[in-house]
């Protein structure tokens, strides 16, 4: 009788209000009749592949492509992040993953995200007759200099996947095939477009936007002219095409734009929102648009910076590598007195149980995201790094050390890197190899550009990926796990390779 009398109550309220379902008054429906007919549709359209950038893995989590899924796959699979939570993220910080691996599938559906958003403006965006072609080569080219980016991130984790453009739109539009299974793409295939793409865009792209025609603001944080060179220069960096990215890294630092930040700790602080060394980044407010990279990456237990996680940080392994007299050595939250009392320190070498008043950290949180001066909202505004100025004299100093050797050029500009954290300054070019110059490059690389999606790459590009991986699992008693012919590009997720026959994870792991 309860269930009948439920049932019949229900009944009654639908009777009762089925009037107003039938006939429910829309406001507004977005249709392929009316959408992307105007300027404003085109910005919304860019706006928001832009903001895939910081897209969230799911409702009510702000926890971004940059500085979430990206640090995960790159950072954190190297010997400089470490992640003590366990779960998937400690299995990728540990190299033990595998194509079920939660953070690999948020990786491939996020920068595929990207990709898709920017393909769809591209195919509709053209269709506005309003538009003037000054606007529309404008917005083509910030989509385009977007794609590159998602491709140069998809391919840096993944090697061939299948590469869609805004003709892909065209024949799902035309003659839509739900069951079609798009075969990966080989690398050098994806590296033409994305060189194409680039060149188009630095073609076409200002080099900054103070009074700009198009956008009423001086809009900082788009693609900019330097933006679409510096990520040539860097897809050129992965190739190996030294004189390529010496006479791109040239046309950078020619545009006049750029510098480094005079501190290194203030170039990260949260309300730094763009500077003269930011080249491209992804930009956040935390009335807005905030982000979770303090909770992430902030310390646990800590005065200054409260009721964080540690959830990303630093192996003691790599901090232990920096000189005393480096300020970037103080970017790390490596000694202080916890909200609980205890004093929280790097544990002594073959100690794990603290004596009283101790708590002996399991690796060190960095302030780069996480500075004590930033929010103390749940949500933060930090700013994203992608690419900027530093790496870019890096690049430099490196292409040319592979052409010619160790030489005084090079040696300048990685000094100029050095110098503003007052470490110590390399001597003259004759004192090194160029196996040597090499090296110590990696090791500048890995201080400057800590959490910020470059370690695995680096690695991978000098050829130590192997060795110096290995070296660290065997240092906190870990099997060593890498060998590059199988770990150079992580399997694609299992659910992709579910849905797509084409992608085959039989020569990695």
């Amino acid at each position: 009788m309860k269930y009948i009398s439920i049932i019949s109550l229900l009944l009654l309220c639908l009777a009762v209000s089925c009037e107003g379902l039938i006939e429910p008054k829309v406001y507004s429906i977005l249709t392929d009749a009316n959408a992307f007919q105007s300027k404003d549709d085109a910005i919304a359209a860019v706006n928001a592949a832009y903001s895939r950038l910081k897209q969230p893995s799911g409702t009510n989590d702000s926890w971004m492509y940059y500085a979430g899924f990206q640090v995960t796959i790159t950072d954190l699979t190297t010997d400089v992040g470490h992640a003590a939570s366990g779960g998937d993220v400690g299995l990728m910080s540990e190299s033990n993953w595998g194509p079920g691996n939660t953070y690999l599938a948020y990786a491939w559906q996020h920068q595929f995200k990207l990709v898709s958003d920017v393909n769809n403006a591209l195919y509709y965006i053209p269709k506005i007759a309003s538009l003037k072609d000054a606007e529309k080569t404008q917005f083509l080219s910030e989509l385009k200099f977007l794609r590159s980016l998602g491709y140069f991130d998809l391919t840096n984790a993944f090697g061939p996947v299948p590469l869609m453009t805004e003709d892909s739109v065209a024949k799902s539009v035309q003659s839509p095939d739900y069951g079609a299974h798009t075969p990966p793409t080989e690398l050098s295939k994806i590296n033409e477009q994305v060189i194409a793409d680039l060149e188009y865009a630095a073609k076409n792209l200002p080099a900054n936007y103070s009074s700009n025609a198009i956008y009423p603001t001086n809009d900082v944080g788009r693609a900019t002219k330097g933006s679409a060179l510096a990520l040539l220069c860097k897809l050129y960096m992965r190739e190996k095409q030294w004189q390529k990215v010496v006479e791109v890294s040239q046309q950078i630092m020619d545009l006049k734009q750029y510098a480094l930040y005079p501190t290194y700790s203030g170039l990260f602080e949260e309300n730094n929102k763009w500077c003269s060394e930011n080249i491209f980044s992804a930009l956040s407010n935390n009335l807005v648009d905030g982000t979770e990279m303090m909770n992430h990456f902030g310390p646990i237990n800590n005065k200054q910076v409260t009721d964080r996680w540690q959830y990303f940080a630093i192996t003691w392994y790599f901090w232990n590598t920096f000189e005393k007299n480096d300020d970037r050595r103080e970017m790390f939250f490596y000694d202080y007195i916890g909200s609980d009392g205890l004093h929280y320190v790097q544990p002594p070498a073959g100690q794990t149980n603290p004596p009283a008043g101790y708590y002996y950290l399991p690796n060190v949180a960095s302030k780069k995201y996480a500075d004590p001066k930033g929010s103390t909202t749940y949500l933060d505004g930090h700013v994203f790094p992608i690419i900027r100025y530093a790496d870019i004299l890096m690049s430099r100093a490196e292409a040319l050390n592979e052409l010619n050797g160790p030489n005084a050029e090079s040696i300048q500009l990685i000094n100029q890197v050095k110098a503003r954290s007052k470490a110590t300054l390399l001597g003259a070019a004759g004192t090194f190899t160029k196996d040597g110059l090499r090296d110590q490059i990696l090791k500048e690389r890995g201080w400057e550009f800590f959490f910020e999606c470059k370690r695995r790459e680096d690695l991978i590009r000098m050829g130590k990926y192997q060795s110096v991986v290995n070296t660290y699992l065997s240092s906190i008693g870990k099997a060593p796990r890498i060998d590059i012919n199988k770990h150079k590009y992580f399997p694609y997720p299992q659910t992709q390779v579910d849905l797509n026959p084409s992608l085959s994870n039989s020569d990695r792991q």
